[in-house]
């Protein structure tokens, strides 16, 4: 179970928060390389992880995308246009557009954010 530290008021969630290690090793004990931790209505947010090497498989979303890596090398196509990707790196997909991580060349760990949540469209 996700260890989140939340503030209620009301009905409603109004502060959730989380440890990046400790997401870090729930998404590896997970073995999938996308952990979700957050879903609200209006957004959701993960953790994606993809080894040295590996092939980035997923599709276009119907949601935008922000993507902050938080660490590893490799390259992001957004649309046509390739940018390289490192720690600090912030990239934003629009929903509907094709994108996708490839040449890594260090394990890339990245903070996803979808707006709206992901699939609520």
């Amino acid at each position: 179970m996700l260890r989140d530290l939340g503030v209620l008021r009301g009905e409603r969630m109004v502060m959730q928060a989380f440890e990046t290690n400790d997401l870090l090793r729930q998404q590896q004990a997970s073995h999938e390389p996308y952990l979700e931790f957050l879903r609200e209505s209006t957004c959701s947010a993960g953790l994606y992880v993809l080894p040295a090497g590996g092939v980035d498989e997923q599709q276009p979303h119907t949601e935008d995308e922000i993507y902050v890596v938080m660490r590893g090398r490799g390259v992001i196509r957004v649309a046509t246009e390739d940018r390289p990707v490192a720690a600090g790196s912030v990239v934003f997909g629009a929903a509907g557009v094709e994108h996708r991580f490839h040449s890594i060349s260090e394990e890339l760990a990245v903070r996803v954010v979808f707006a709206p949540a992901e699939g609520s469209q």
